[in-house]
């Protein structure tokens, strides 16, 4: 398969594609993710891994496609995709998580479809499916992603039914297009994805191929979406940056706010389950009058 029409403008030398995957304290999954991006059918990428000051410090194996940035200091995830962003060499992009693995595919078929895509709007981004699966690798979930127009609001607007917002690890970005909006806002720890999104769609067409790349692992590890604290902030400065576009959108505004009572009763914390299942009713309500019927 030639894709190297995707580096028109780039040294025909640097990488398709950089795979950048952030990592706190987290050394025996690793591996795991790293191998998983190093075993990509099409050899011309580049793995990157961004040690978000780790202790001890992340150690690599030598690795011609393999390269390491280090934090001095533990900054959080948009941080550090930020470095990893900055570092990297190829005109497109994408995320790994340290405790997610991708499949070997995920590189061929994504920059394959931007490349059958030249008369689709530009810039464009390439968002394919993604598994949830437990330690055994059995499945238990699937979401695929939905195709969105530039200037859309990701995940506020009404999607084709059987399509799922949950899907934004796969994308796969323009490396231009994501230093100009200003990356990952890093005053955020949680919901990074989310408000990165609501940004990204605006500037970009996102495709969403049915392919599933992608395996997030469902375990039972520190994660940041089980920091009560860290959640609860995280939503809180979502809905305030972007309060605008959400009262837009009424009928999402409390799909949000029920997300967020799922997952806070899912983590053991019903007050907090509570209060936003309370703020669900009144933003269905407050659609309910606007005459919104989006589902």
């Amino acid at each position: 398969m030639n894709l190297m029409h995707l580096q028109k403008e780039q040294d025909r030398t640097a990488p398709l594609l950089s795979i950048i995957i952030p990592s706190y304290n987290r050394p025996h999954m690793l591996m795991k993710a790293v191998n998983s991006a190093l075993a990509q059918s099409l050899e011309n990428i580049e793995v990157i891994v961004v040690d978000d000051g780790s202790e001890p410090p992340v150690a690599l194996p030598e690795r011609a496609r393999l390269r390491l940035v280090r934090l001095a200091q533990n900054q959080g995830v948009a941080t550090a995709r930020n470095a990893g962003a900055a570092a990297a060499q190829a005109a497109h992009i994408c995320f790994l998580d340290d405790d997610d693995s991708l499949l070997p595919h995920m590189a061929e078929v994504s920059l394959a479809a931007l490349q059958k895509t030249q008369d689709l709007p530009q810039p464009m981004i390439v968002m394919s499916g993604l598994d949830i699966v437990d330690d055994a690798g059995m499945l238990l979930e699937r979401h695929l992603p939905p195709t969105l127009p530039k200037g859309a609001h990701y995940s506020l607007e009404k999607i084709e039914h059987g399509k799922s917002i949950y899907c934004k690890q796969t994308a796969v970005i323009p490396r231009e297009v994501y230093l100009q909006i200003g990356g990952c806002d890093t005053t955020f720890r949680s919901r990074v994805h989310s408000e990165l999104f609501f940004r990204l769609n605006k500037a970009c067409f996102m495709l969403g191929i049915e392919t599933v790349t992608y395996h997030l692992l469902q375990h039972n590890g520190p994660r940041i979406t089980r920091d009560r604290e860290q959640r609860r902030l995280g939503f809180g400065k979502l809905i305030k940056k972007h309060r605008d576009l959400f009262i837009q959108h009424p009928q999402q505004f409390s799909w949000y706010y029920r997300d967020h009572a799922l997952r806070s009763w899912r983590a053991k914390h019903p007050l907090d389950a509570l209060s936003a299942a309370f703020h669900a009713a009144r933003w269905r309500m407050q659609a309910w009058w606007m005459g919104d019927r989006q589902s």
